[in-house]
């Protein structure tokens, strides 16, 4: 039987998504990857990582997404980004 990548439970980081049999979440790995870091630069600062785990841990926010994007309504998402200046 396949053993599942991506697990929840509540005694470990607060029931945060984490990569199955560590401490490493989701969260985590989407910080990395939204700062930049490529795979193998995460691969290489969580060396007890594969990069199917990586993927799975991308996988698993992308059918989040799906799953909420599906549950809207038609109303417009309106996202607001600002700079700071270091003036």
């Amino acid at each position: 039987m396949k053993q599942p990548t991506i697990t929840i439970d509540p005694k470990i980081l607060g029931g945060k998504p984490i990569i199955a049999g560590t401490r490493i979440s989701v969260e985590l790995i989407l910080d990395r990857v939204t700062s930049g870091m490529r795979i193998d630069e995460i691969i290489k600062d969580y060396p007890h990582l594969t990069k199917q785990q990586i993927q799975a841990a991308l996988s698993y926010a992308k059918i989040l997404v799906r799953k909420k994007s599906s549950r809207l309504k038609a109303e417009p998402i309106i996202l607001y980004t600002h700079e700071i200046s270091g003036r």
